[in-house]
């Protein structure tokens, strides 16, 4: 019923900046928290930043400074903004939208993940 597709990976050098996209879609009420996480191989997924349906926003340690999580409730869509990037930024970033979404006449809450996209830092 509900759908989370992110975009913007890639590779880039150290010091430089990527800004990854994420939108929900489908049968979507109300879209609550979004968030961005990230997982290294082998590592648990952490988070990276995470912004509430009331625009709070609170972000890991080693991305404060660096990093602004921003939405369009209009869109049901949340951005990465990603700037003097470190190699050790390197890794998978995971969009996380926690939605209510209607099935029949009904509405049920749920969290989804999208599918995630390569953030790759040469140092």
């Amino acid at each position: 019923q509900v759908q989370v597709v992110e975009s913007g990976g890639g590779l880039v050098q150290a010091g430089g900046s990527l800004r990854l996209s994420c939108a929900a879609s489908g049968s979507i009420y109300r879209v609550n928290a979004m968030g961005w996480y990230r997982q290294a191989p082998g590592k648990q997924r952490e988070l990276v930043a995470r912004v509430s349906s009331s625009d709070g926003t609170n972000y890991a340690e080693s991305v404060k400074g660096r990093f602004t999580i921003s939405r369009d409730n209009s869109k049901n869509t949340v951005w990465l903004q990603m700037n003097r990037l470190k190699p050790e930024d390197t890794d998978v970033y995971y969009c996380n939208a926690y939605v209510t979404y209607w099935s029949g006449t009904t509405t049920y809450t749920d969290t989804y993940w999208g599918q995630g996209t390569q953030v790759a830092v040469a140092s």
